[in-house]
């Protein structure tokens, strides 16, 4: 049986509807468009996830019996609207960036079209997916700048939400990320899985040769050993006698990983395993891969940082009505006034422009039909007539992103505080 996604919204979706069922004015012609004010955290650039899991959860968005009774029940709706859940369907249509692909402040990187009591009923859902997994991804890209080629492995599972970990697995991979320890994001996404063992494991076993040998028995010698439960010089030693210099990868996960990494590998080669690779671990962030970029690392595993945005947990993505249906028929903008929360009305369309080395050079949101001269168009028809129609592989987000990083300008991949690292201009 399909879970419905109806009640992951807050109580006052559905008091606007009541309202509006109330007033008449339900069924007016409505856009909302989700976007930033700003870029958190002092960042360049945002990237998109999460618009995949957009389209699934509204596939499940339906007001079932066992919904429909909690809200009867608990009398958060009247009769009427009642009767209108429970033929809820959405029949418009979304238009979205694709992900991977990168935002910046006022960027419309999700627009909605439909009746008002439709479209307003999709806010709360779309923004939990969006502003987590855009702000994961978000992180997880400027990890891997600061990786380089060194592979990026998410290990983050035990430090948040179980389903959160599912969804970070996935916006990482997008961002550059070669695989998650959660085989649940591999099962539903096909995200590749990988896993090594922990400090239990060792402290299990007589010793902790006795705890080696079973795992190269059981994984063979391409295995990763985790060397600093007890003392790291020994732990190698006996690491390369029992698996030899085919030994797959050791991890360290403790202490000053610079200056351990430059003597595991410095004893590795003095006994012949010259192929070993090195993982490290342990409350990594993209300033802490920075500062390993000139040791002999190979490989990264990021848990904490990543699954919380790297101290910026949310990407401040709001959903905002643009535009309305007047008496007359006629669409017209709308926009909040308020003072440090101001809107631009009008359902906008956004074209990226590159200067003349190809690099991006702005973001342009216009509320007109132009189309500016070799412009990238931005948005891109997901959801025609209540139907999902843009989904795509996972893959080609990931492919998208790596392309889209390789074209900002140098400035963009600092790690340091900034401004957003193309301008938004409007027309």
């Amino acid at each position: 049986m399909t879970m419905s996604t109806a009640l992951l919204t807050d109580h006052y979706e559905l008091t606007m509807l009541q309202a509006a069922l109330r007033s008449g004015a339900a069924q007016r012609r409505a856009v909302f468009e989700v976007f930033a004010r700003h870029l958190p955290g002092g960042r360049r650039y945002g990237v998109v996830a999460g618009i995949g899991r957009v389209l699934d959860e509204l596939e499940r968005f339906r007001f079932g019996d066992e919904e429909l009774a909690y809200l009867s029940e608990k009398k958060i709706v009247d009769a009427e609207t009642l009767a209108f859940l429970a033929d809820y369907r959405f029949s418009g249509s979304v238009y979205g960036y694709r992900e991977g692909d990168l935002y910046f402040p006022a960027s419309p990187i999700l627009v909605v079209e439909g009746t008002f009591a439709e479209a307003v009923l999709l806010e709360t859902m779309a923004l939990s997916i969006l502003n987590h997994d855009c702000a994961i991804a978000s992180a997880a890209s400027r990890m891997s700048n600061a990786a380089g080629s060194r592979p990026l492995i998410e290990m983050g599972s035990r430090r948040t939400h179980e389903r959160a970990a599912v969804a970070a697995a996935r916006a990482a991979y997008i961002a550059g990320f070669t695989a998650t320890s959660n085989l649940m994001a591999g099962h539903v996404y096909g995200v590749p899985t990988a896993g090594t063992a922990a400090h239990a494991f060792i402290l299990l076993h007589d010793s902790e040769k006795a705890a080696f040998e079973a795992q190269i028995a059981s994984m063979g010698v391409g295995t990763t050993l985790l060397v600093d439960t007890y003392d790291v010089p020994e732990a190698v030693r006996t690491a390369v006698e029992l698996a030899g210099g085919d030994l797959g990868a050791v991890r360290i996960d403790s202490g000053d990983l610079a200056a351990a990494a430059q003597e595991v590998r410095e004893q590795l080669d003095a006994l012949g395993a010259f192929k070993t690779r090195i993982l490290v671990t342990s409350d990594l962030d993209e300033y802490a891969i920075a500062a390993l970029a000139a040791a002999p690392v190979d490989a990264y595993g990021i848990g904490t940082s990543l699954v919380t945005g790297s101290g910026v947990p949310t990407a401040a993505l709001v959903y905002k009505l643009v535009a309305r249906e007047t008496a007359t028929g006629k669409l017209e903008p709308v926009a909040k006034r308020s003072v440090g929360k101001p809107s631009r009305g009008g359902r906008k369309n956004a074209y990226r422009l590159l200067d003349p080395t190809g690099h991006f050079d702005t973001e342009l949101v216009t509320t007109s039909a132009m189309v500016p001269e070799g412009g990238i168009p931005l948005l891109h028809e997901l959801v025609r007539e209540g139907t999902v129609i843009g989904r795509e592989p996972l893959e080609s987000a990931r492919t998208r992103h790596r392309e889209a990083v390789n074209r900002l300008p140098q400035e963009a991949l600092h790690l340091g505080r900034g401004y957003a690292a193309i301008p938004t201009e409007f027309a």
